[in-house]
């Protein structure tokens, strides 16, 4: 058995088994990434929310939510590697995870973290060529989508709602907010303090936005909820988005560019 050191987003140094053959993942979109890689074997747990691909997630152990796992079923399953992410696990539960196993910790706000993290974990699980595949799709598909940016020349303000009762918003220094502006949007709640901000219905008057997008997730918001916002803003333009698009910063950005390219079509309209 091969020990190797590795260090993670979080500047943490762990000892590894190499290559890992009890993987379980705490997060959706580093989980897809996992299977995309070829490891379908080693896989041996992943959150109930953990839903691409769906086959898998009929056949893996279910080990609790991103922000509620089950650390005694975690314990019996005996991993190898713990693959986390510091924004959506629970600061506690990882800590005492880390006490009993070896924890690999993304943290991730802009793109470049997003392509880091998948050559950090792809050199962990012995999967550089499959990753460095994806990721030149994935900034293919970017650049692609920078020239199609420039033609729509008028950046508008928008505000990006993630959750209801209350009103929550993605704001400053997020992964949704980065994609935001790489597509040259403002969101008017950027400066906000908090990165996921709560908003009363006198801030959105306030601040106006000529766009807003209704996200998929965690708030699976629906047509109906459309309503509700427009009676604030009668003339702001409502939209409902994949919520995968702008937060899954796995293998799952290979969607996300012409995704895109599409929602700008729809507002150029």
């Amino acid at each position: 058995m091969t020990i190797k050191i590795f260090t993670d987003q979080m500047n943490r140094e762990i000892s590894v088994q190499f290559p890992p053959k009890r993987i379980i993942s705490l997060v959706p979109s580093q989980t897809e990434f996992l299977y995309d890689l070829g490891l379908k074997d080693e896989i041996i747990g992943q959150t109930k929310f953990c839903i691409h691909p769906e086959e898998m997630r009929k056949q893996n152990t279910m080990i609790g939510g991103t922000k509620n796992l089950k650390l005694e079923l975690i314990a019996q399953l005996k991993p190898d590697l713990i693959i986390g992410n510091k924004e959506e696990n629970e600061q506690g539960q990882i800590e005492y995870l880390m006490q009993h196993f070896p924890v690999w910790m993304s943290d991730i706000n802009t793109m470049d973290d997003a392509y880091e993290m998948m050559q950090k974990i792809a050199e962990m699980v012995h999967k550089t060529n499959e990753a460095e595949a994806i990721i030149h799709q994935i900034k293919t598909d970017f650049d692609q989508l920078k020239i199609k940016v420039n033609e729509h020349e008028n950046s508008q303000k928008i505000a990006y709602f993630i959750w209801r009762k209350p009103y929550m918003v993605a704001a400053k220094n997020t992964f949704i907010n980065h994609l935001i502006e790489t597509l040259n949007f403002e969101n008017v709640f950027a400066k906000n303090l908090e990165r996921y901000a709560s908003v009363s219905e006198e801030d959105i008057i306030d601040k106006n936005p000529a766009v807003i997008f209704l996200s998929s997730e965690p708030y699976p918001f629906k047509q109906k909820h459309i309503s509700e916002l427009q009676n604030l803003l009668p003339l702001a333009k409502i939209i409902l988005v994949d919520g995968e698009m702008f937060s899954w910063y796995g293998s799952r950005l290979r969607f996300s560019a012409n995704y895109f390219k599409e929602l700008l079509n729809q507002l150029s309209n």
